[in-house]
């Protein structure tokens, strides 16, 4: 199982290990993890789990769909570089080691 890196906005860091095939989205909240709210249950109709990924990781995660694209529009400061929302980031064996930050706040 690969581990993921989550960083609240605070600074506060959480390393656990996400099972391949859950989503980013799902690895926060089987983990209790604050700072994501996930509101739609990870139907990418919402923007409450949106992240930025470390700039290492940019280029190696799969391109954004345009579905995606469009909900992040409605994010809280999205950074057309780096925002992602995790539920649409799915856990595979090459995502040991990737970092996640966590915006000010979900909207």
């Amino acid at each position: 199982m690969p581990k993921i890196t989550y960083i609240e906005h605070n600074g506060t860091e959480h390393v656990v290990e996400v099972p391949v095939g859950l989503t980013v989205m799902e690895g926060a909240r089987d983990n209790n993890i604050p700072g994501i709210e996930a509101d739609c249950g990870g139907a990418c109709a919402c923007s409450t789990c949106h992240v930025y990924i470390d700039p290492a990781w940019v280029e190696k995660l799969p391109a954004k769909e345009d579905m995606e694209e469009d909900m992040l529009d409605f994010a809280y400061q999205p950074d057309p570089a780096r925002s992602r929302l995790t539920c649409q980031i799915k856990v595979t064996e090459d995502m040991e080691g990737l970092v996640v930050q966590m915006p000010e706040k979900q909207i």
